[in-house]
């Protein structure tokens, strides 16, 4: 007899032939990153990581590696139903590349679900998108965050149409939920 194990792979997953993009450079947040990376996967999405150059390992900030698929450059926003940001200090060197501003600009327009946690929103500054947005991040933004036009809160995590932002590290079961719900809409 099969064990109760086998079953749970029979159930169905809520991200089937959902395409997330990951972006990543050198220390980023390791649970920001693999603990939605996971969760996602195992609802059946597929995660593609893009970082500065394809194929290149970037280190956590405690050294937990993630190695690119793809270059940022080579990342097509029609291609992805959501985009996964981790924080960490990754964002602010992520942020410089006119392609990240780019992408990022063109997933919001298609309404592909945005997923920021931490230090993760000065990417979404840095793109231009969060005027007039409710969002969260870690405080240590929350001046960055405003000064953009943000209208920030105190909150584990907050959903604005198709962005999902979070603080840190101890709000990612909310913030991956709430990811997840976005995306199985």
């Amino acid at each position: 007899m099969p064990s109760l194990l086998f079953f749970q792979y029979l159930l169905p997953m809520k991200l089937q032939n959902k395409r997330i993009l990951c972006l990543v450079h050198e220390a980023f947040e390791d649970l920001e990153f693999w603990y939605p990376y996971y969760r996602l996967q195992e609802e059946g999405a597929t995660l593609t990581v893009a970082g500065e150059t394809k194929g290149a390992v970037y280190h956590g900030k405690y050294g937990v590696p993630a190695t690119s698929d793809i270059a940022y450059r080579d990342a097509d926003p029609t291609q992805f139903d959501g985009l996964l940001v981790p924080g960490g200090w990754a964002p602010d060197k992520i942020r410089r590349f006119p392609e990240v501003r780019e992408l990022v600009r063109a997933l919001n327009e298609r309404g592909a679900v945005l997923g920021q946690i931490c230090h993760a929103g000065w990417v979404f500054i840095s793109a231009g998108i969060l005027k007039g947005r409710r969002v969260t991040s870690t405080p240590a933004i929350k001046d960055d965050m405003v000064n953009a036009g943000a209208l920030w809160v105190d909150e584990p995590v907050v959903v604005d149409g198709n962005l999902v932002s979070s603080r840190r590290p101890p709000d990612l079961p909310f913030y991956t939920r709430a990811l997840i719900d976005l995306l199985s809409r």
